[in-house]
């Protein structure tokens, strides 16, 4: 039997759902296609913030990758948007010249930012806030410039200021209104958020109206409707969003705000569907990604028929985590004449709840700082629950006056309650599906059932169901796997590696059973990492498994050319490397040389072709700034020529950085050095931070300075330098044997706990000595000059490829 031609216009979450819900119904049905504006899979643009904050890569945020599509038979076109429809005669054309003719068309077009109509908005600077060029842009802007303005105090804007303050931008947020998130928080838990985001260091302007951008060419600053004016480098706009609805109001069909749709997201048009933020039902566009996915799931049973009563709406509700700081809202949850409320306000604790009831029953509700009442609230909404017999410590149970039970609320919950509101899965799924598939871990549920797949709320729920479902049998530690291609952890994979004594990246997914034959990003470098390190001085490292600023020892930038960053010990230079650097510049045409955090000049936009050439004239070693290893050891003047200085941190710096320059750690390791408590080279938010004091150092642990946000620990005080470098070592060489790939030491240090950490570093000096002596046996193994292996990987690269090409053709 012939396929029916099924094409969707959109590659983003709302689509791709509705594809998701039409496979698992009848796989066989359709010939798929689908286009995409995007350079890239399916990802989750709810945690878009993520990736600007640096918490997660690109790589980390796509929720089907190109296997996905292969395996599934569906033909994808990225970069390739479709720019007409001909609905007459059933058939698509693309922007580069793809026609392609449908039996059936889904639009899930979404939505474009809403850019202000302000004198000046076309200037260079001024984005949005909406996809990954977005980030890229961001990050890009934030190496050159330091004053970034954020229009738009809606949720969107928050994510967007608190990536750029982690971005070390200065990062005035400008708010029409009179509070922050007026769409979801009212005046009381927003003036709660407020506080919280000054804090960290946001700064707000509150009605305030934009009149004007100000600049030549590029931004330098935003003017006021009453006068005021701000300097910025960077604006950004995230004051809303409207749907795309462009190319179905061009091929005729009815559109209001959004495309008109019916129950079954029929639009006006025979066979032609719509989906998403660029859907309107009943006078409702939805910008929330649960009721888009329940649209999905409408469409999937109208298009593979099945028996469905329609799409009927979605109460609208928000569950999120703004920089840190728990929120839930739904429903009504502003006061009227004819509503009462109950409401918690706890200043000492950070904790608000406000809980709005009209004709004894549920219609709104705002948590902010404890959202454990949210599923329970949201059941009570959804089912128009009678209340009228109900205490206040029934309907929010967290508050509950006696205190005397710490049980998760996932207890109490009944099996219809739902516990991810994003994907509509219940607490009875979830149960069911860890006794009968065996699910042993928060990853395997979210695989299993979608759980947590979208904006990650859920995952403390579906841990505590997990504890509750198992009893004895559940692991202390969940478990998550290393990646999808297989089942086992992070330290599963590495203690077989290190029992079985494996030697090669291939033999340890043969002997693991590896579900996908070359494995995948996230696994392959984790495999190389723990591979390379149960065997420093025999393996043989594998330069097709490292990302690729790795491979090329310098940072990939939007524009495909490169980032080189050579090493200046201690942040310390002298005449004849600045002149190389110079003339290297001059000669390759380095578009721009810009001073680092890290006390060294980075070199932006070097062409891939000559990276080799260019490592060659500077005649340098590299400073490591694109690698999972020893960065930079950053140091204040120190006692030499600081009247506050009681220690030589620059001598100490140099000594550091020199010693452990290359070497492979679990994740980026960033080191300071400061000659007194002043701490002018940041120590205390270091993986590693040192501080002079009178007659010895101070050495501190696990400290960060991005998202998480987190101050060292002191761990030791030593008075001899040799003592420090002994501790240093005996501490680094414990995390990259202990700590799982790509884990921060900042979250490491918490998840083993300082007190361990010392027992093993400090307290048992047999295990230091073998700690220092496995260090000591790493750093005798490290590579050498970097313009060499790039030379000799790009040549293993080609002799691959031809291996590969020749086994095609035979």
């Amino acid at each position: 039997m012939q396929k029916e031609q099924l094409v969707l216009i959109g590659n983003g979450m709302a689509g791709i759902r509705a594809i998701e819900e039409i496979l698992k119904r009848d796989p066989e049905r359709f010939e798929i296609t689908i286009f995409g504006e995007e350079p890239h899979p399916n990802y989750n643009r709810i945690a878009l913030s993520s990736v600007l904050q640096g918490d997660s890569s690109v790589e980390d945020i796509i929720l089907n990758d190109y296997d996905w599509y292969e395996k599934n038979g569906i033909t994808l076109y990225t970069g390739d948007p479709v720019v007409k429809v001909d609905k007459r005669r059933k058939k698509i054309e693309s922007k580069n010249g793809v026609v392609c003719h449908y039996d059936h068309l889904i639009f899930a077009t979404g939505s474009n930012p809403f850019m202000l109509p302000l004198p000046g908005a076309d200037k260079e600077g001024v984005i949005a806030f909406r996809d990954i060029k977005d980030c890229e842009t961001m990050v890009e802007t934030s190496k050159h410039y330091k004053k970034a303005v954020v229009i738009g105090g809606g949720l969107l804007g928050l994510e967007a200021a608190r990536g750029l303050l982690n971005l070390n931008m200065e990062t005035d947020v400008v708010h029409i209104f009179d509070y922050l998130m007026e769409r979801q928080l009212d005046a009381p838990a927003s003036d709660m958020l407020k506080r919280e985001l000054e804090a960290q260091g946001m700064r707000f302007h509150m009605n305030k109206h934009t009149e004007m951008i100000n600049g030549k060419e590029r931004v330098e600053g935003v003017t006021f409707k009453d006068g005021t004016f701000l300097e910025a480098d960077l604006v950004v706009m995230a004051v809303g969003i409207r749907p795309n609805i462009e190319l179905a109001s061009e091929a005729g069909l009815q559109t209001e705000r959004a495309i008109v749709v019916n129950d079954f997201m029929e639009t006006s048009a025979k066979d032609i569907y719509a989906v998403g933020e660029c859907a309107e039902h009943n006078g409702i566009a939805y910008g929330l990604v649960a009721p888009l996915y329940e649209q999905g799931s409408v469409l999937a049973d109208h298009l593979c028929n099945q028996e469905t009563e329609g799409y009927k709406g979605s109460l609208t509700y928000t569950k999120l985590k703004v920089s840190g700081v728990d929120v839930f809202s739904a429903g009504h949850f502003q006061d009227n004449e004819q509503t009462r409320a109950i409401r918690v306000h706890d200043e000492f604790e950070g904790i608000y709840k406000k809980v709005v009831v009209q004709d004894d029953t549920v219609v709104g509700a705002v948590l902010f700082g404890d959202t454990s009442d949210s599923p329970r609230l949201l059941d009570m909404m959804k089912k128009e629950q009678d209340i009228s017999g109900m205490n206040k410590a029934v309907i929010l149970p967290s508050e509950n006056a006696d205190g005397a039970s710490d049980e998760s609320s996932v207890v109490s919950m009944a099996a219809d309650e739902q516990i991810c509101d994003c994907n509509g899965v219940c607490k009875g799924e979830i149960v069911e599906a860890i006794r009968n598939d065996g699910l042993a871990t928060v990853a395997d549920v979210t695989k299993h059932t979608n759980a947590g797949r979208s904006c990650g709320g859920c995952k403390p729920l579906v841990s505590d169901l997990l504890s509750a479902t198992l009893g004895d049998e559940a692991v202390a530690s969940q478990k998550e796997p290393i990646c999808g291609c297989t089942d086992l952890s992070h330290d599963e994979v590495s203690e077989v590696i290190k029992d079985k004594q494996l030697s090669f990246t291939r033999e340890v997914m043969n002997v693991l059973g590896w579900e996908t034959e070359e494995g995948c990003s996230k696994c392959r470098p984790a495999i190389n990492y723990y591979l390379g390190l149960n065997q420093p001085e025999e393996y043989e490292d594998d330069y097709t498994s490292r990302f690729i600023n790795e491979r090329m020892h310098a940072n990939i930038q939007n524009d495909g050319t490169y980032s080189v960053v050579p090493r200046m010990y201690g942040g310390v230079t002298d005449p004849d490397q600045l002149r190389k650097i110079a003339d290297t510049a001059e000669k390759y045409d380095v578009p721009m040389l810009k001073v680092t955090g890290g006390q060294r000049i980075d070199m932006l936009g070097v062409n891939k072709e000559d990276l080799p050439s260019v490592w060659e004239e500077l005649g340098m070693n590299s400073g490591y700034a694109y690698a999972k290893s020893i960065r930079t050891v950053k140091t204040c003047v120190g006692e030499d020529f600081c009247r506050f200085g009681t220690q030589d941190s620059i001598g100490m710096g140099i000594q550091i950085e020199k010693k452990y320059e290359r070497l492979n750690t679990p994740h980026k390791v960033k080191m300071a050095v400061s000659a007194c408590p002043r701490n002018c080279a940041e120590s205390g938010i270091k993986d590693i931070g040192i501080v002079g004091v009178e007659g010895a150092w101070e050495m501190y642990v696990g400290g960060n300075g991005g998202v998480d946000l987190r101050g060292g620990d002191l761990f030791c005080k030593v008075e001899t330098g040799e003592e420090l470098l002994h501790h240093i070592s005996a501490f680094l060489q414990y995390y990259r044997e202990d700590a799982r790939y790509l884990e921060r030491t900042s979250h490491w240090v918490e998840r083993v706990g300082l007190d361990h950490i010392r027992s093993v570093v400090l307290d048992d000096t047999e295990k230091r000595k073998q700690l220092i002596e496995n260090m000591e046996k790493a750093l005798r193994a490290l590579p050498e000059d970097p313009w060499t292996e790039i030379s000799e990987n790009e040549a293993k690269q080609k002799e691959l490829f031809e291996k590969k090409q020749l086994e095609v053709v035979r």
